[in-house]
C-alpha cells in the first residue's frame, strides 16, 4: 500500500472512531438529560401532591394540578388496620396515589409522601399519626383516597386534575395496648418515622398478599382514637 493510501486509510480510520465517540458522548447527555427530568419530575410531583392532597387541613370540594414530563401516576389498594389487646378494631382502606418514571417514585399513602423506593426511600410529609406518652394518648389520622382504580400515562409533558371532596370522622377506639399496621413498599422509610414516637417496629404479611405492612407498638395503656379523612379523589387529564 503507498504512503498515501495508508495516509487516506488512518484518517477514515481516525473519523470513524471519532464519529463512534461522539455518538458514546450523545447517549450519555441523552441519559443524563433523561435522569435530570425525571429527578424533576419526582420532586415537582412531591410539591404539589403535598399541594393538593391536604387530608387533614381542607374540608369540602377541592380541585389542584399535578405536572410531570413523562411517566405514570396511579391508585394501588394500601390498608391500615389498628389493633388494641390484640384484637383488629378499625381498618382502612386508605390506598395510594403512586407517580414512577423509571426509578424515580413519589407516592401519596395514609397522608405521608414518600419519595424513592424500597430501602432508599425517606419520607417528605410524615403521616398524621401521633402518640403521647406523657398524656397516654393515641390519635391515628386515616386519609383515605376513595378513588377508582386509575392509571394516567404521558410523555412530552401531562397534566392532572386531583379533584377532592373531604369529610372527617372521629371515632373513639377505647384505652389498652394498642398495634397500628400500615400497607407500604417503603417500610423502613415508615419505621424510621415511628422509631422516633419511642414505638417499635416491625414487618409483617397480615393477609397473605405478599405485602407487607410496618408494625408499629406503642408500649403501655392508651387512649386511641382514629379520624377517618374521607377525600373522594378523582384523578383525571388536565
Amino acid at each position: 500500500m503507498s504512503r498515501a493510501q495508508s495516509h487516506v486509510v488512518g484518517v477514515a480510520l481516525m473519523l470513524g472512531i471519532s464519529v463512534l465517540a461522539l455518538g458514546g458522548l450523545t447517549v450519555g447527555v441523552g441519559e443524563l438529560i433523561d435522569a435530570q427530568t425525571a429527578q424533576a419530575d419526582a420532586t415537582r410531583l412531591a410539591d404539589e401532591m403535598d399541594t393538593a392532597l391536604q387530608p387533614v387541613e381542607r374540608t369540602g370540594p377541592h380541585t389542584d394540578t399535578v405536572q410531570f414530563a413523562a411517566g405514570t401516576l396511579r391508585t394501588v389498594e394500601r390498608d391500615l388496620r389498628i389493633y388494641r389487646n390484640g384484637t383488629l378494631v378499625a381498618e382502612r382502606a386508605v390506598d395510594a396515589l403512586v407517580f414512577s418514571s423509571g426509578e424515580r417514585r413519589v407516592a401519596f399513602v395514609a397522608g405521608a409522601i414518600v419519595r424513592g423506593s424500597d430501602s432508599a426511600a425517606w419520607l417528605v410529609t410524615e403521616p398524621p399519626i401521633t402518640a403521647s406518652e406523657r398524656n397516654g394518648v393515641l390519635v391515628v389520622g386515616a386519609p383515605v383516597l376513595g378513588a377508582d382504580d386509575t392509571a394516567v400515562s404521558g410523555s412530552g409533558g401531562s397534566t392532572v386534575r386531583l379533584r377532592t371532596n373531604v369529610s372527617h370522622d372521629r371515632r373513639v377506639l377505647g384505652p389498652g395496648r394498642y398495634e397500628v399496621a400500615l400497607e407500604t413498599t417503603t417500610p423502613d422509610a415508615f419505621a424510621a418515622y415511628f422509631d422516633g414516637q419511642n414505638a417499635s417496629t416491625a414487618r409483617r404479611d397480615i393477609d397473605g398478599d405478599d405485602l407487607e405492612s410496618t408494625v408499629v407498638t406503642y408500649d403501655g395503656i392508651r387512649r386511641g382514637y382514629i379520624v377517618t379523612h374521607n377525600l373522594s379523589l378523582e384523578v383525571a387529564h388536565g
